[in-house]
Order: structure tokens, then sequence, then C-alpha cells
């Protein structure tokens, strides 16, 4: 199957699984008008995070890689009353546009964007004894992979449910010769998950709108 299949499945998924949503389809709007790079999950995969946060019943969500904030409205939008994503960007421009998609989609209140290089913010919070996270989603710099996942560990109780975004990158994840730092950072990921007895870890690979990629699924453990 093709490229144009895989899109025209997902649009499938969408049009039969989804509602029509005026907030996210603004966000979308606004990130191209603001020449973000148009690299966010896509709606299915959005849907798919939603769930898997109210699954977990989470109350507490970080995301690392904030973008324009579409992906945190998926998230903020599974919390209970009194639920808080805090969200990580290191690009200010990208977090005033997310600052306004979250506002214009009535989600100001349950969502915190820190701004700033995400290790640094993720290093301050561990070192002030920041509260526990339920779910964390992964989703920038690959080659930071590794240190986000440890960070997001340290910030993690036992059975707090990680996801790693953009883990397969058109297959380019079996090249141990590539070029590419992101697969290398994506390679030593694998790695370093096979070898964390804290973590209870898959992949799943993914097609459709956003090509050929996929996730990796985690669960902390008791130690």
């Amino acid at each position: 199957m093709s490229g144009a299949a895989w899109r025209a499945v997902d649009a499938y998924i969408v049009d039969h699984l989804l509602s029509a949503d005026a907030a996210l389809d603004a966000a979308l709007a606004t990130n191209a008008a603001a020449g973000l790079p148009q690299i966010d999950v896509s709606p299915a995969q959005g849907k798919m995070l939603h769930l898997f946060a109210r699954m977990v019943g989470a109350r507490r969500i970080l995301e690392i890689g904030t973008l324009g904030g579409y992906s945190t409205i998926w998230l903020a939008r599974a919390l209970p009353e009194g639920g808080q994503v805090v969200t990580l960007e290191i690009e200010p421009h990208h977090a005033a546009v997310a600052r306004d998609n979250i506002a214009r989609a009535g989600l100001g209140d349950r969502v915190e964007i820190r701004v700033g290089a995400a290790l640094s913010s993720l290093e301050a919070m561990i070192a002030q004894g920041e509260e526990l996270f339920d779910l964390v989603f992964v989703d920038a710099d690959k080659e930071s992979s590794v240190a986000y996942v440890r960070a997001a560990m340290a910030l993690a109780r036992p059975g707090t449910t990680i996801v790693i975004d953009n883990v397969v990158r058109e297959g380019e994840v079996l090249d141990a010769a590539s070029a590419d730092s992101r697969v290398h950072g994506v390679r030593a990921l694998f790695e370093m998950i096979a070898n964390e007895p804290r973590l209870s870890a898959t992949a799943v690979q993914t097609v459709g709108a956003k090509k050929w990629d996929g996730f990796v699924l985690a669960v902390v453990e008791a130690v």
C-alpha cells in the first residue's frame, strides 16, 4: 500500500471515530499561520493520547515538547477537575502560540507551559521535588531521548505510563550506520529501555498521515 492509501485510511478513521472539533482545527491553522513546523501528532494519535490519559486515570501529565499545543489540548481534555498538564517548550514563539491555542480551547487553567531547555527544566523539577506524574508524553528532540526518559522516571511513580513518539523513523531505526543523529538517539533509547528493569515496554509501528513511524509505550515498575 502507498502513502496515499495510509493517509486515506487515517481520514476514514477520523471521519468515523472523531468528531469535528473547532478548537483543535483552529490550533492547527494557527500553528501553520505562525510558521511552526507541521510535526504535530495526527488527530487519531491525539485521540489515542487522550484515551491513554483517561485509561490510567491521570491527574498530572508531563509533556516534553509543546510545539503549538495541539497534543497538549488532547491531553488536558482527559484530566479530571483539578488535574494539570505541565508542558515544556524550548522556543518562546512556539510557547506563545501554544498558550493562545490552549486558552482558546478553554484549558488555560489546566495547563502550565514552562519555557526553556527541557533538560534544564526537568533537572529543576527533580531538584525541587516536584509532585510526581501519572503520564509522560515525550515528543521533543530525539538526540536527548534517553535523558528525557531517565528524567521522566525520576518524576514518576510505579504505574506511571510513558509514551515516546517518533521511534521508527521510516525504518531508519534499523540503520546502525545512519548519519542522522536523531536515529542514533532513538537507537540509544531502545538500548536503554532494554536494559532498564524499572520499565516494562513495547513499541508499535504506525502508518498514516504521519507516514511510517511508531511510538514506545512503557510503564514504570516498582523497584
